[in-house]
């Protein structure tokens, strides 16, 4: 790396990850193709130790490295030399004011293009002869004095695109369109001095004017077209309520909130941070879940920031910074869903690259063409390689992959998946098997109650009097059928059960058959809890983890098209019931961790491609060896890091939705890269023919970026 000082200071927007790695994020001013992408992604990657990504639809550059923070100021200083310009993430009016600039082009472009038109149809209508060639230089002229300054302002998004890549020793597309309107302009202007007809002010005009069009459209359908993860940042800001340790409450920025403090949310306000609940209440979890029925959280519970309190006002203890809390995990997640090592992608990447030297050397070979060969004027010619140099267009084929992933991205997030990796679509295309863990994700990994035979009401008081006061997962499970209050006096034996005195003397218990003094617990796979009183018989609860409700379906339809495999570590006896129901034909029971991941090697070296759906720690290997993987929100972190997509509806359902997604997708970016490669083979041949006029270019140039946008748009409606 260069010793030089860095320009500029991004230390204080560099985000430390658990592991000590270092991560930033910046926008890219400067950037149009996804030739840009690759010179910085080049750039930066070949440093030890750094990974660069570029998102050419969002324009930002993710830069993750180790070591000192203040050595990513060095390596971005790498990249402004090359003449980008960086800004932080969170300085998103940037790309507003760029819009508003845009739109400021367009309207002095179109004033100007209204107006030289009047000057245009006169000159059209009206022979050299009958105008006479002192009106005509005089209508030449006035088309000069508005057409230059015009070309100036309006060419400068262009110009200063072309300058900043020219002086760092690059090109880029902007190139081109530069020479052409400077190279049109110049010609029109020695016509002029010269009183010659060739003068070509309103085309370059009304170029300029449909250019800046197609660049605004453009850079609109990008902004419209990020991740759905930029509307989380709205979740997290605000100003939140604090109880202080002197009981005062007091309101604080959201981005002020910190482990320890204790969040006070009113009914109605939405929760900012992770933590957990002080008291009992009810909560909208629609914005983390997708759930549309309230959950109720009792003291103790799991609280997440984007929950809206709908209940009496709720306490919490806050666990976790925002930038830790679950909405910044997913707002990280999708930010790492960028545009990556997709097949078409690297296509795209190589064709941008030589994109600038070919076009030129096509526009040369024009002009040397009409002037030696076709025996046209100068000025004929010349408007035919300038129309080569705008009709050629690379943006195309750069965006025909990325804006399909942007747009499958968000659609999967409003179905509850998050997309973490850029070519986990193109691997689910290929998909021929499907292996699915147990516990947790066929089952909803919640204990269950059986429906108990032959209890009176006064029996089951005293079951969940007792119940209440425990917090182990089975008694839980039996408050959550028989809600009650706990019993007083109530006292819990470590590992072994509940147990109260009786006025009578005599103990009750609820707990383990040991503790119930049972010897002949019937010899089935069930969890049990026992209940009874000193000297009666025991009675036996049982307890069930329960297939989603949609499991059964889900299984039968992905049969029909997949192979379905249940690998799971519960015992053969219960892993068998569970693909009896659900109607899995090839399941193992009893699998260690080190037995999935080379269960699954096997079946990747056999040819087959795996899509892995596990939540646990034993899943974690397999998931990370299979060819593309799916893990829960509920999963441990260790699972849902090595999955490249994390779903947070309860269910199966995503699973489907995700394969008919990715098909949809992968159809779709080759669609628009058969149309970007259409565009360019038959528009650059017309142009060279001389068929294509300058403001037919700019109008087909622009058009084929808008027509791919608009095929992945397809993919946000349904």
């Amino acid at each position: 790396m260069t010793n030089a000082l860095p320009a500029t200071d991004y230390s204080a927007y560099v985000r430390t990850n658990a592991d000590g790695t270092n991560h930033l994020r910046l926008i890219v001013a400067g950037m149009h193709c996804a030739g840009c992408a690759f010179k910085i992604e080049k750039k930066l990657n070949a440093y030890p130790g750094v990974e660069a990504r570029v998102n050419v639809t969002e324009k930002r550059l993710s830069l993750v490295w180790s070591g000192d923070k203040a050595a990513g100021n060095t390596l971005l200083d790498e990249v402004e030399t090359m003449g980008f310009q960086l800004s932080p993430v969170k300085q998103s009016g940037t790309e507003d004011e760029g819009l508003k600039h845009l739109l400021r082009c367009i309207a002095v472009s179109g004033f100007a293009s209204g107006n030289l038109m009047v000057f245009s149809m006169a000159l059209w209508f009206s022979g050299r002869d009958s105008m006479g060639a002192a009106t005509r230089d005089l209508m030449h002229w006035y088309s000069a004095l508005i057409t230059l300054p015009t070309v100036i302002y309006a060419g400068m998004p262009f110009f200063k695109s072309a300058w900043h890549a020219l002086r760092h020793g690059r090109t880029n597309m902007d190139v081109p369109i530069s020479v052409a309107v400077t190279l049109a302009s110049a010609v029109s202007l020695y016509e002029t001095v010269h009183s010659s007809e060739h003068a070509y002010f309103d085309s370059v005009a009304m170029l300029l004017f449909l250019l800046l069009i197609g660049r605004y459209l453009d850079a609109r359908v990008r902004l419209q077209a990020k991740s759905a993860a930029s509307d989380l940042l709205q979740v997290m800001q605000g100003t939140a309520s604090i109880i202080e340790d002197s009981g005062h409450m007091r309101r604080v920025p959201s981005k002020a909130l910190i482990p320890g403090m204790r969040l006070h949310a009113a009914k109605g306000e939405k929760i900012l941070a992770d933590g957990t609940a002080l008291n009992a209440g009810d909560v909208d979890t629609s914005a983390i879940t997708g759930e549309t029925m309230p959950r109720h959280v009792c003291a103790g519970d799991a609280v997440l920031a984007g929950m809206v309190n709908i209940g009496t006002p709720l306490d919490i203890r806050i666990d976790k910074s925002q930038q830790d809390s679950l909405i910044g995990d997913i707002i990280a997640l999708m930010q790492r869903a960028e545009q990556g090592g997709a097949a078409y992608v690297r296509i795209a990447d190589r064709i941008a690259r030589w994109y600038t030297p070919v076009v030129h050397i096509l526009a040369l070979i024009t002009f040397m063409g009409w002037l030696w060969i076709g025996g046209a004027a100068f000025q004929p010619a010349l408007m035919c390689a300038v129309t080569v140099l705008i009709i050629t267009c690379p943006c195309a084929l750069g965006l025909a992959v990325p804006v399909a992933q942007v747009m499958a991205g968000g659609r999967l997030f409003r179905g509850g998946m998050l997309l973490k990796s850029a070519d986990a679509l193109e691997r689910l295309e290929k998909v021929d098997t499907i292996v699915f863990d147990k516990t947790g994700t066929l089952t909803t990994g919640q204990m269950v109650m059986d429906p108990p035979d032959h209890i009176d009401d006064e029996t089951k008081a005293q079951i969940a009097a007792l119940a209440a006061a425990s917090a182990h997962p089975l008694a839980r499970a039996v408050t959550a059928v028989w809600p009650s209050k706990p019993a007083a006096g109530a006292a819990e034996m470590d590992g072994r059960g509940i147990e109260i005195t009786r006025e009578d003397g005599h103990w009750c218990r609820l707990g383990s058959a040991a503790f119930l003094l049972v010897t002949d617990s019937p010899p089935d796979d069930k969890l049990e809890l026992w209940f009874g009183v000193q000297g009666l018989p025991p009675l036996r609860l049982t307890f069930s983890d329960h297939p989603h409700a949609d499991a059964a379906r889900v299984i039968r339809d992905l049969r029909r098209e997949y192979r379905v495999v249940l690998l799971s570590g519960d015992r053969p006896a219960v892993a068998a019931a569970v693909a009896a129901q659900l109607g899995i034909d090839e399941w193992y029971g009893a699998v260690d961790p080190l037995r999935k991941h080379d269960m699954i090697d096997a079946e990747i070296s056999a040819g087959r491609h795996v899509l892995m759906v596990g939540d646990g720690l034993n899943d974690a290997a397999a998931l990370s060896r299979a060819t593309v993987s799916m893990s829960p929100s509920s999963a441990l972190d260790i699972a849902q890091n090595a999955a490249d997509v994390v779903y947070q509806r309860k269910g199966l359902s995503s699973v489907p939705a995700l394969l008919q997604t990715a098909r949809r997708t992968q159809a779709i970016v080759r669609q628009s890269f058969a149309l970007a490669l259409a565009y360019n083979v038959i528009a650059v041949p017309l142009a060279m023919a001389g068929f294509v006029t300058p403001l037919v270019a700019a109008v087909s140039m622009s058009l084929s970026s808008l027509l791919v946008v608009g095929n992945a748009l397809r993919l946000k409606g349904g």
